[in-house]
């Protein structure tokens, strides 16, 4: 069965599924408030939302590619609302306000794909994979990062021969990092408020470690030859900018730079400043270069 013949039956499932059960309660109700929300954030860059099936979980995106002979800037959202308490996983990780794709829709290159995470956005009855572990302790676990690299292989395919500039918030830091390590057409790595290290971060918050996730800073050598920049607020007290001092030092430090940016936090408007910080050349230096 091709993707279009799955999603027309994935899609058939999930409404069939919420009419027989009601099961589209006050979480559903509040999802659909978010995605409306993000729609607003992504129809004025001209972005539109789709569904990319993985095979393993269907991801909902937001695109825009105007030039086929032009690299694609990709940005991967955060954990979203993963917990409402420090000990009470949410029902729905969809987040509430999009971090992510407010960096998007700030990013004024002709092809700029949105990813959201597993789990998000996409109704729940089109992924029956989908569970608490996966985003909890499980959001970067391997099978993650193979659905993300696989929807990035399919937006690879619209720009025949081009590469891809990665950025991801938050969490969507770290999968920005783990997808790198396996691809070799990626032109650059950013991440603002990146979760680079996360057993550093579960010490710093004393929270469970994650042993079904993969940590980001395990393969900072594996992209150690990528250009890549690394972006913390100052003002962070989630994912500090030790974070990412550490992990550019992990990677050897040629093409890594952390940068503290003053007076923002893991929740601030980043999309704010990031025109003036997408505009940073990202480039890697060598010893006697």
């Amino acid at each position: 069965m091709n993707v279009s013949a799955r999603l027309k039956r994935i899609v058939a499932l999930a409404v069939s599924t919420a009419s027989a059960s009601g099961a589209l309660t006050l979480s559903g109700c509040a999802s659909l408030d978010r995605t409306a929300h993000a729609d607003s954030l992504a129809q004025p860059a001209g972005m539109q939302r789709e569904l990319i099936d993985t095979g393993t979980f269907v991801l909902t995106a937001y695109s825009r590619i105007t030039r086929p002979d032009r690299p694609v800037d990709i940005y991967i959202e955060g954990d979203g609302l993963a917990w409402v308490t420090r000990t009470q996983p949410s029902l729905d990780p969809t987040p509430r306000d999009a971090l992510g794709l407010t960096l998007a829709a700030a990013d004024p290159a002709p092809n700029v794909v949105y990813l959201a995470r597993p789990c998000q956005f996409t109704p729940m009855a089109m992924n029956p994979r989908c569970g608490t572990p996966y985003w909890t302790g499980k959001r970067y676990a391997p099978e993650v990062v193979a659905a993300m690299n696989v929807a990035i292989d399919r937006i690879a395919a619209r720009v025949p021969s081009q590469q891809i500039a990665i950025t991801g918030y938050s969490g969507g830091g770290a999968l920005a990092v783990l997808v790198a390590a396996r691809r070799r057409d990626v032109l650059s790595i950013r991440t603002v408020a990146g979760n680079l290290d996360d057993e550093y971060v579960n010490r710093l918050h004393h929270v469970s470690a994650m042993p079904d996730s993969e940590n980001a800073i395990d393969h900072a050598r594996d992209v150690a030859d990528i250009p890549q920049l690394h972006f913390s607020g100052a003002d962070d007290t989630v994912v500090p900018p030790a974070v990412a001092h550490r992990f550019a030092a992990a990677t050897g430090g040629q093409c890594a730079r952390a940068i503290t940016v003053p007076g923002l936090t893991h929740y601030s408007d980043w999309s704010g400043r990031w025109p003036e910080l997408l505009a940073m050349p990202v480039s890697c230096t060598r010893e006697g270069g």
